[in-house]
């Protein structure tokens, strides 16, 4: 059985897109919190070269019935011709925090 609460990494390539995708995702209740790490280095691979690009990080708190619509919204509102979106499954955490979590990400 899945995990309920997922913890999901996507990369920005600035704080404003950053901050605009993450009001979406609030707004929207596809995510019950969002942090932003500004000022993160990312080294990749992307069409045979090794790349370089300062980014900003997003940590997307959700549910699990939500996932595919955040996913679809994230991929309409981000710039990057292939953003990253990583799960991450939440096997534990503080209770309350994650009955939290599943309130505010709870279709209405």
């Amino acid at each position: 059985m899945p995990a309920d609460t997922l913890l999901i990494y996507c990369t920005c390539p600035d704080l404003k897109t950053a901050e605009e995708i993450a009001g979406q995702l609030v707004d929207d209740g596809l995510a019950a919190c969002v942090n932003l790490v500004p000022g993160i280095v990312s080294i990749y691979q992307w069409q045979g070269e090794r790349d370089r690009a300062e980014e900003s990080l997003l940590l997307i708190k959700t549910s699990q019935p939500r996932y595919r619509e955040l996913e679809k919204k994230i991929v309409t509102l981000h710039p990057y011709e292939l953003p990253e979106i990583i799960v991450v499954p939440v096997e534990q955490g503080l209770p309350g925090y994650l009955d939290w979590v599943k309130q505010c990400t709870t279709e209405k």
